[in-house]
């Protein structure tokens, strides 16, 4: 870190480095710290999805879905390698709360927002349906619809936003890096900045400062006497599973609706079948949380009803996360499923932004919201086009693709991918959730005790640490 920066960004979720990127390919000296690691929380824990929100239709919030769509293709022509579009297939039964002509309006209206650049929606039989998911129920089922969405690897987006932002002179991105203290002022801020790793301390400045801090925005703003902030959020829980591909075996994506009303996934990727999300008040600490024996009950039970051939336990289960999402109070709802996401930016002062809601998908329009406030302070001349510009540094490793790391790859990943801990590389460089998800178990443990001495060289873990991981 150096001294003084003309903008420090607190949050290093996909908020945070949409608004890092963005203020970066403008020219403004910043910095990005997060307390964690990059992605590690709410931007990491999504339905892997870049996605309109079909569900967001029945409220009429055809203006989100409008511009998540947009952003769901942009994504997909700029980031091939990161994110696939996809077939999701919605069976309808005869118990449905959505009839079939209520689905074939609803994905045309979805087709019409993205400007008809999706692959055009398509209903398909009873039989159909059942020849595609064999193990589907055939009871009561009348038929499906089928629209297109896309998949991605919400960790690695993130990162690579973080990547191409730092390219840029004079900015930088530090993760286990805490806000501490912060003395707010009309004219330049004082921070205090932690490693929570070495115990290490260092005070800087800024001209302004963003906290694009997701679910954690109530907890850090209501600290700071200056701001005076009273809390907007509603927070909401989402647990996801991956279930063993042997024994749920699909092809493309299947959206099941269970009759509490909500929409749950069911998403086969390359060695593993996502399966989310719940949704459920939370309090409390909100950071590494964990699934609950309630939520994984819920998606077995729900899984097992359409897939009764199935007989899934919590023994096919590879691995589980769990996030926070930050929805904004809605005046007219207090339910969770009812809350749109829609995004929102306050200023409690001229020069402290905040920058709340929103979903993962229309990350890179929230981040304008900020970045153009910050040039017109400066008089730069602001181009929305900006964030268009392809990206400049890949992940070693791409998503969806079964493949062997190899020892040189291990090692540029540990020199150009930030990593400061195990899990950082494992889960997110690499992109294996679990233990259970590489190939073989003994071959896990082998491959990183190999290398453990070339590890060491950037971050300390112990050959136990390494067998112990899950």
């Amino acid at each position: 870190m150096t001294e003084h920066y003309d903008v420090v960004i607190v949050g290093g979720g996909v908020v945070g480095a949409g608004v890092f990127r963005d203020a970066a390919l403008h020219g403004l000296k910043c910095l990005l710290i997060d307390k964690k690691d990059f992605s590690s929380q709410t931007s990491q824990s999504s339905s892997k999805m870049l996605h309109g929100g079909i569900r967001y239709l029945e409220t009429f919030d055809f203006d989100l879905v409008y511009e998540a769509l947009h952003e769901k293709n942009f994504w997909l022509k700029t980031t091939p390698h990161l994110c696939q579009e996809k077939s999701f297939v919605l069976p309808v039964y005869n118990d449905s709360l959505r009839p079939l002509l209520m689905l074939k309006a609803g994905m045309w209206l979805y087709d019409f927002l993205s400007g008809f650049k999706n692959h055009p929606h398509k209903m398909i039989s009873k039989s159909e349906t059942i020849s595609q998911f064999p193990q589907l129920r055939a009871q009561g089922l009348k038929g499906a619809g089928v629209y297109s969405d896309a998949i991605v690897d919400d960790a690695k987006l993130t990162l690579e936003v973080i990547y191409d932002a730092k390219l840029e002179n004079d900015c930088e991105a530090l993760n286990y890096h805490a806000m501490t203290d912060i003395k707010v002022s009309n004219e330049r801020h004082t921070l205090e900045i932690k490693d929570e790793l070495t115990g290490k301390t260092k005070t800087i400045s800024c001209d302004d400062v963003v906290f694009a801090l997701g679910p954690f925005t109530d907890k850090v703003l209501i600290n700071i006497p200056e701001l005076k902030w009273r809390p907007k959020l509603l927070p909401s829980k989402g647990s996801h599973i991956w279930i063993d591909p042997k024994k749920l075996n699909i092809k493309s994506p299947l959206v099941m609706t269970p009759k509490d009303g909500r929409v749950i996934f069911v998403i086969p990727q390359k060695d593993a079948v996502l399966v989310g999300t719940t949704e459920l008040e939370i309090e409390g600490d909100f950071f590494d949380l964990k699934i609950t024996q309630y939520e994984i009950n819920y998606l077995l039970e729900n899984l097992n009803e359409y897939f009764p051939n199935a007989e899934l336990t919590e023994e096919d289960i590879f691995s589980s996360y769990a996030g926070v999402r930050p929805l904004i109070k809605d005046e007219d709802s207090s339910e969770l499923g009812k809350t749109a996401r829609y995004h929102k930016c306050y200023w409690p002062r001229s020069n402290v932004h905040v920058l709340m809601g929103g979903k993962y998908t229309t990350f890179r329009t929230m981040a304008q919201d900020v970045a153009e406030n910050l040039c017109a302070k400066r008089r730069i001349s602001y181009s929305k086009d900006r964030t268009k510009w392809p990206m400049r540094q890949k992940s070693v490793l791409s998503p969806f693709q079964v493949h062997t790391t190899t020892r040189n790859q291990l090692e540029e990943i540990l020199i150009n991918e930030s990593a400061r801990t195990f899990e950082d590389l494992v889960v997110r460089r690499m992109g294996i959730p679990g233990r259970k998800h590489w190939q073989d178990d003994q071959e896990f443990n082998e491959f990183f005790l190999n290398n453990l001495e070339l590890i060491n060289l950037y971050f300390p873990v112990t050959p136990e640490e390494i067998k112990n991981f899950q």
